[in-house]
C-alpha cells in the first residue's frame, strides 16, 4: 500500500526574522523547508491543522497519485 508523500511530516512554527511566522516542515529524507509568511501564530497552527487533515484525506483516498 502506498502512502502519501507528507504522511510522516513534522510541522513547527518558527518566528521570522523579519516579522511574522513561518511553518518549518520536514519530511524524512528531505530537506526541511519553511511555508512563509503567516501573521501570527494562531495562523500557522490553523494552516498546520489544515494541511494535516488534507494529507490523511489525500492518503487515504490515494488522491494525491496520479500518473
Amino acid at each position: 500500500m502506498r502512502t502519501h508523500p507528507h504522511a510522516e511530516a513534522t510541522y513547527r512554527v518558527v518566528a521570522l526574522s523579519g516579522g511574522g511566522f513561518g511553518v518549518e516542515v520536514k519530511i524524512p529524507d528531505r530537506y526541511p523547508t519553511t511555508v512563509k509568511s503567516f501573521e501570527d501564530e494562531a495562523a500557522a497552527e490553523s494552516w498546520i491543522t489544515k494541511t494535516k487533515e488534507r494529507v490523511a484525506l489525500e492518503g487515504a483516498s490515494g488522491k494525491w497519485f496520479r500518473r
